[in-house]
């Protein structure tokens, strides 16, 4: 039987993690969702990671996809004093609860607030979001968990992000009207199947984010944007020759007894 190890903390103590709840409840208000993140935080800074968490909810974010919405006319936008702290990080983790089967209004405005960076280089001439990890967790009394996950790392691969195996975890409980997950008796903290799948979430974030840094980042050639602009196209044909496979031999269900 393999041997199973636990990570020496030291392997990730340069790695910054930046954990953004995006509940509808402004703080100290008891959240859900942060009851569960809380869990992957703990781990994370066990693992000896620097993590730095807020409600987006707290602050004056204002609707919009530019990096500055006071220069589109808004009166205040507290965005420009958040982003730094999402770009310093290596990894993005979003927590987000489910209503209606969908993420919050909240969670959808961090992601039009990421997408206006989408356009941004690094000194490599990629995006900025080349070489960070992202990853989400989930909670609410309904279904939901699965879709909310599949587009929040949709989004968050669209515009640069590098998605581990497994970069989800998320609690729902019953149908309906019942009990959210830090209520009593609600068996959120006590399921093994949301236990096991936020710590693999959590450790296959750091794993990632760590074979990133060690590699220098994300590997540059063929994805430069500034190249393309500028007329490069990093070998891509735009009328490449038709490609006729050839007729594959029939057979039948099962040749071996004809």
């Amino acid at each position: 039987m393999t041997e199973i190890t636990v990570p020496n903390p030291d392997r990730f103590r340069d790695l910054r993690v930046v954990v953004v709840n995006t509940t509808l409840k402004r703080s100290p208000e008891l959240s859900n969702t942060q009851g569960l993140l809380d869990r992957s935080i703990a781990l994370l800074r066990t693992n000896g990671a620097t993590v730095d968490t807020f409600r987006l909810v707290d602050h004056d974010v204002a609707p919009g996809v530019q990096p500055d919405m006071r220069e589109q006319g808004w009166p205040t936008d507290a965005w420009p004093t958040l982003w730094p702290r999402i770009a310093e990080a290596d990894i993005l983790i979003i927590g987000s609860p489910i209503w209606l089967g969908e993420q919050s209004s909240v969670t959808r405005r961090l992601v039009e607030r990421l997408y206006a960076h989408s356009s941004e280089t690094g000194e490599d001439g990629l995006s900025v979001f080349h070489g960070k990890v992202g990853g989400v967790i989930v909670t609410g009394n309904e279904d939901g968990v699965k879709n909310v996950g599949a587009s929040l790392l949709y989004a968050l691969q669209h515009i640069g992000f590098t998605i581990p195996p497994g970069a989800d975890a998320g609690w729902i409980g019953p149908v309906g009207p019942g009990p959210s997950y830090l209520d009593n008796d609600s068996g959120g903290p006590e399921s093994d199947f949301t236990n096991r799948n936020t710590t693999f979430a959590t450790y296959n974030l750091l794993h990632v984010a760590r074979l990133l840094k060690d590699a220098g980042g994300f590997p540059v050639g063929g994805n430069r944007p500034g190249a393309w602009e500028d007329g490069e196209r990093f070998g891509f044909d735009a009328a490449p020759p038709a490609t006729q496979p050839e007729a594959e031999p029939q057979q039948t269900a099962n040749p071996e007894h004809d």
